[in-house]
């Protein structure tokens, strides 16, 4: 455990440090984002607000070339309201807000939105930092790797650090009094380690749901097991009451914006909302709770495009217990669950992190050269300790593959310098 914890902590600390920076960062930015967008966010509250078919009308005057896609209705009394629409060039899950006045209808800004929780430039512009370094696909490599080997040094570096203090459990979460040197940098790695491991551990394991390789296992155990999250059914043939010419993606309906809000309020949907029209002729809107903060509102309904009518359900306390677990963990990783405080926590465990890598790498330097744990400690165990522990081993390569292809070239570079080692000192055990 000392030697994986060591190669790993040495090899694949860079990783985790970018990935702690950048998190740290992305944390931080919804607060950015408020205070960047504050024009096209924010508007004077007024008295009055005006239909929401007006202001959709407003946001289509503005861009007539744009389809709308969604609106998302101002909630708070100072609050703009934001009307997405497709507009030709824009890459794919991007979509153009045009910010709305509810109460003048007047235009307070555009601004590209990206995916599905509607990010803003400059929290996207953070979010691909932290995702892939803005360098694609192969920038996703480096934040898997992280995320596969997080929970691997974390869990390792709590094990041993348990061990080490076992006859003095006081010191666990306390860096030791009057210790000086290496001791006194090994107490506090190990002491901020103890603090950070669970939030560790967590960022790790919802943090692979994103990732390429492993995300795509996941994915798989998930729909295995029928933990995927569920999907409103609405289709147009199951209403018969659809107009035979329907209508097209972003055009007009034979109802309102503002009856389809009454209809989703009818079923006890309140904001913030988010409209989403039909993507084909004669579908249904489904509107959506999006209030992703504890006590969380998640709530969906589909409505008839013709007759006004709640036509499907999707309550969130009908959700699968695993698909609430993921929707909970992949808010919390985020920082959106519990909202501000959430964002700190996170933040707090990021710079953890760092202070955890900037000890580990000036205990090796102070070490060097003899820094690397002792060889060996497999032939004093039972064989099936060993035999269990590779097929452990081998079962989690092919869960997570980057890190059994990283595990494997440290295993290589192990048995080389040990090689070399043997041949220095003349074919004997090192």
């Amino acid at each position: 455990m000392r030697r994986l914890h060591f190669y790993a902590g040495l090899l694949v600390a860079p990783f985790l440090l970018v990935a702690a920076v950048t998190g740290f960062l992305y944390a931080a930015s919804f607060q950015i984002e408020k205070i960047v967008y504050r024009h096209e966010l924010t508007t004077a509250a007024g008295q009055t607000r005006l239909p929401l078919s007006q202001q959709i009308a407003a946001a289509r005057a503005a861009q007539p070339q744009g389809k709308v896609s969604a609106v998302r209705p101002a909630v708070e009394a100072d609050q703009t309201t934001q009307v997405l629409l497709d507009v030709p060039g824009l890459a794919e899950s991007t979509k153009l807000a045009v910010f709305v006045d509810p109460y003048t209808a007047r235009i307070r800004g555009e601004l590209e939105s990206y995916g599905g929780s509607g990010a803003l430039p400059v929290r996207a512009w953070i979010s691909g930092l932290h995702r892939s370094l803005h360098l694609g696909e192969p920038g996703r490599v480096y934040s898997e790797l992280a995320a596969s080997w997080l929970w691997v040094v974390a869990l390792g570096g709590l094990l041993l650090w348990i061990a080490r203090r076992r006859r003095r459990r006081r010191r666990l979460i306390l860096p030791e009094r009057g210790a000086t040197g290496l001791r006194r940098t090994l107490s506090w790695h190990g002491s901020v380690g103890v603090w950070v491991a669970l939030g560790l551990l967590f960022l790790s394991a919802t943090g692979l749901t994103w990732s390429k390789y492993a995300g795509a296992n996941l994915g798989e155990l998930r729909a295995a097991w029928g933990w995927e999250t569920p999907a409103i059914s609405a289709s147009p043939a199951d209403h018969a009451a659809h107009t035979a010419g329907g209508h097209q993606h972003g055009a007009a309906s034979a109802i309102s914006a503002d009856q389809v809000v009454q209809a989703a309020a009818s079923k006890n949907l309140s904001g913030p909302l988010e409209i989403v029209w039909p993507a084909e002729a004669g579908g249904p809107y489904v509107v959506k709770e999006i209030d992703g903060h504890w006590p969380v509102r998640l709530d969906q309904v589909a409505v008839d495009s013709t007759t006004g009518q709640v036509i499907a359900e999707l309550p969130f306390a009908g959700y699968p217990p695993a698909a609430k677990l993921t929707r909970w963990g992949i808010d919390a990783h985020m920082g959106v669950l519990f909202g501000l405080a959430n964002q700190l926590v996170l933040m707090a465990v990021a710079a953890g992190l760092v202070t955890l890598i900037v000890l580990g790498y000036r205990m090796w330097w102070r070490r060097r050269p003899a820094a690397t744990p002792a060889r060996g400690a497999w032939r004093q165990a039972h064989w099936t300790v060993p035999a269990s522990a590779a097929l452990l081993t081998v079962a989690v390569g092919v869960l997570l593959p980057l890190m059994g292809i990283s595990l494997a070239a440290f295993l290589v570079v192990d048995v080389l310098r040990g090689r070399l080692a043997r041949a220095r000192h003349g074919g004997g055990h090192p």
